[in-house]
Order: structure tokens, then C-alpha cells, then sequence
């Protein structure tokens, strides 16, 4: 058996273990369910009508942005379940088994990529119920879920390496969260990267968060009918391929250093 085999062999069994665990402590699963939702609510009634996009509703524009901003702070679970993990021991049990090395974080990630999906289906349902529709065809609309999940996936190793990083729960649980909040408000998320101020909108506009959740809009037909509020220059231009990239290249440099992180942390 290859080292990539066992290692997505080893890793499944992780991940059952870690989806298991969710089933027998359901408020993990509630409670990260639960504020997606309110971002929706809050948004679409108490903001939506302060907020005007031409050729579209508020609600359309700001649902990819919701998709978007929900798996990028569920990667956040990945920092916490590792932190969890390491504090309680669970780590050095799982180095004395015969196990592939990278299955640890290979079963976290595809453990929370999965919560991912579950709580990204009750976002739909909820998107729908406030008025947000798929406007393109079946491919299309199955081709942005895709595009979502790995993006969350991606985020993921990013928030194993805070994880492996820290020294406790509580730390993890800061770490992994606190740089989520510029990084989705300073995009295109909410609001067109054209009302922020003007050494601002190229930083919004190269943020990987606005090229998914343009991507998102583009592959569901929720853009305006205004160039303005889709973003300008190379970013909105290629905003697919640039996401795109910006998951491959995200992988390629945190992968290897999540497990190079673990090494050192299963060593301690």
C-alpha cells in the first residue's frame, strides 16, 4: 500500500472518529449551524433595505458572500479539534498505533469538510426561504458548491496549522477565528469593493475571499446589472481561475507545513 493509500485510508477512519463525536455532542453541529443563520436573518432584513444592488436584491448579492464567509469560520474547527486533541493526549495514542502520519489531519480536515457540507445544505434551505435563487443551469450551480467546498477544504489546513501552533483550546479557538473577520469583511462579501476607500479596494479586490464569493455570483447568476458592484480590473475579470489558484496555492503551501507542524507537535 502507497503512502498516499494509507494515508487516505488511515484518514477516513479519523474522520469517522471525529464525525462520531459530533453525533454524540450534537451542539457542536447546532451551534455552528445556528450563526450562519443569523448572518442570513440580520443581513437580509435589518441591512438589506439600507442596501441598493442595482439589477438584483440585497438578499441575492449577499448569499455567495454568506457561503463564502460559513466554510471559511468553519475551517475554524479544524484549530480547535486539533488543539482539542493534542491537550487531551489523543495525539500520542494515535502515534503508537501503525497509522500513516498524515492521517490525523487528513481525517480532521475531511471530517469538518463534511460538517461543512452539512451546514452549508441548511444555508441553502434557508437562502432560498429569504428569497435567494440559482439563476444558471444544474452544471453551473453544481460547479460553484464544488468551488465552495474546496475553498473551505483549503481553509482548513490553514486552521490546522494554528492549531498545531498553540499550546491550548482556548488559544486555538482565538487564533483560529480572529483573522477571519478582516479577511471576509474586507471583501466584496457584503458590499462592493467600489465604497471602500480607494487604497483599500485593491487589497478587497485580491482577497481570495472576493474572488470565491465573485466566482460564486458569476456561477449562480447573482451579479448586478452594474459593472460597478462586480468588481474591476484582472480580479473580476478572471474571478473563477483566480479562485482557483488561490485553493491550489493555499494547498501547496500549507499542507506540507501542517504536517511538518504535526511532526513537531507529536514530539513534545
Amino acid at each position: 500500500m502507497s503512502a498516499v493509500t494509507a494515508a487516505l485510508a488511515d484518514g477516513w477512519v479519523v474522520a469517522k472518529r471525529n464525525l462520531i463525536k459530533i453525533k454524540r455532542i450534537p451542539d457542536l453541529l447546532i451551534f455552528s449551524t445556528i450563526q450562519p443563520i443569523m448572518f442570513v436573518l440580520l443581513f437580509a432584513y435589518v441591512f438589506g433595505g439600507a442596501i441598493i444592488i442595482p439589477g438584483i436584491s440585497y438578499r441575492e448579492f449577499l448569499m455567495p458572500g454568506i457561503f463564502v464567509q460559513t466554510v471559511a469560520f468553519g475551517a475554524g474547527i479544524t484549530a480547535i479539534g486539533l488543539a482539542d486533541d493534542l491537550q487531551k493526549g489523543i495525539v500520542d495514542r494515535f502515534r503508537s498505533l501503525p497509522m500513516s502520519r498524515a492521517a490525523v489531519l487528513v481525517g480532521r480536515t475531511t471530517s469538518d469538510l463534511i460538517n461543512n457540507i452539512f451546514v452549508v445544505v441548511v444555508m441553502s434551505v434557508t437562502g432560498l426561504l429569504v428569497g435567494w435563487r440559482i439563476h444558471t443551469g444544474v452544471l453551473d450551480g453544481i460547479y460553484g458548491y464544488l468551488l465552495l467546498f474546496a475553498f473551505g477544504y483549503a481553509m482548513s489546513w490553514i486552521s490546522a496549522v494554528i492549531g498545531l501552533s498553540v499550546k491550548s483550546v482556548e488559544v486555538a479557538q482565538s487564533a483560529g477565528f480572529i483573522w477571519m473577520f478582516p479577511l471576509t469583511f474586507l471583501s466584496n462579501a457584503f458590499v462592493s469593493t467600489a465604497t471602500l476607500p480607494g487604497w483599500l479596494q485593491p487589497v478587497a479586490e485580491w482577497n481570495p475571499i472576493s474572488s470565491m464569493v465573485l466566482s460564486l455570483r458569476k456561477l449562480w447568476g447573482n451579479v448586478s446589472s452594474d459593472p460597478v458592484y462586480n468588481g474591476s480590473g484582472f480580479p473580476a475579470e478572471h474571478a473563477i481561475p483566480l479562485a482557483i489558484g488561490w485553493i491550489v496555492l493555499i494547498l501547496i503551501i500549507f499542507v506540507p507545513l501542517a504536517i511538518s507542524r504535526y511532526r513537531k507537535a507529536a514530539s513534545r
